[in-house]
């Protein structure tokens, strides 16, 4: 009869057990639902960089993934679809794990036309180790540009003159390339100009020798720099330089002319310890 009763007990355990555990699972499975619920709710889908991304490089699924964002942290303009945004192209330079954003894009070309502003250029010019502050300009520094002229050809003294002031680099990169037989490292700078500054630029790279000088990013001030001689280096003076300076700078008025009117030709005569004048017979052959 005990027995019984035991088996009773152990099966109504088993059961009480079970029917606990099926409570229990649906229990959690209400929360687990409840909670995702609540993160659909409060987070969003974003799309990101995978990895560095320089401006210009059109978008492929390899270079972008998925991450989830806070609703209230979800940058404007952020995409929440990857085919959202392949085949667009980046305008700026990107770090990985950014959020991709409709501003940082273009669906129109690419490369660096993106960082053109309206109105105006980009131009590049070609700088040694020396001449381009020893390879360290860099996109977004600040220069100003140098052109030495040498006018032995004229026989002037060679001159160096400031053109252009606090210009934007958009971007530079380093090459090898053959100078007198001996590789050399040159770096291409572009710059961002207005046209006619773009203008001042190619003249000088046909003129003369181009330098650039680094500046500090929040010196914005433009400085007025006379040019340079090597007669003023050398601390020498140069007045005949001076002269065709002002002469090609204004046309001085020609002084007057005076002229004295013609003297009547005379005869000296001497007679008798007596001198007298007469005047003299004019040919008029000879007139």
């Amino acid at each position: 009869m005990n027995d019984g009763k035991g088996k009773v007990f152990m099966v109504l355990a088993v059961l009480l057990a079970g029917a606990a555990a099926v409570v229990g699972y649906y229990g959690v499975t209400s929360i687990a639902g409840q909670a995702a619920d609540a993160n659909e709710k409060n987070y969003r889908n974003v799309v990101v960089t995978a990895t560095d991304l320089t401006f210009g490089q059109k978008l492929d699924r390899a270079m972008l993934r998925m991450a989830r964002y806070p609703k209230d942290a979800v940058p404007e303009g952020a995409y929440a679809d990857l085919d959202s945004v392949v085949g667009q192209t980046t305008k700026v330079f990107m770090g990985a794990r950014e959020p991709v954003t409709a501003i940082k894009l273009s669906s129109r070309g690419g490369g660096l036309s993106m960082l053109v502003r309206p109105t105006m250029r980009a131009a590049s010019v070609q700088v040694d180790q020396v001449s381009g502050v020893s390879g360290f300009v860099l996109p977004g520094d600040r220069v100003d540009v140098l052109v030495t002229v040498d006018n032995h050809r004229v026989n002037e003294d060679a001159i160096t003159r400031t053109i252009l002031q606090n210009i934007e680099v958009l971007a530079a990169g380093q090459k090898t390339e053959q100078r007198d037989n001996k590789p050399i490292t040159v770096q291409s700078v572009t710059l961002l100009l207005d046209p006619k500054g773009a203008e001042a630029l190619a003249h000088a790279g046909y003129e003369g020798e181009i330098h650039l000088v680094l500046r500090n990013p929040e010196d914005q001030e433009e400085v007025q720099v006379a040019a340079l001689s090597t007669s003023e280096m050398l601390g020498k003076s140069k007045p005949a330089a001076v002269a065709r300076t002002v002469r090609r700078s204004s046309t001085p008025a020609r002084p007057a002319t005076v002229t004295k009117p013609a003297q009547p030709s005379k005869v000296r005569i001497i007679r008798d310890a007596r001198v007298s004048e007469t005047p003299a017979v004019t040919d008029s052959v000879t007139q």
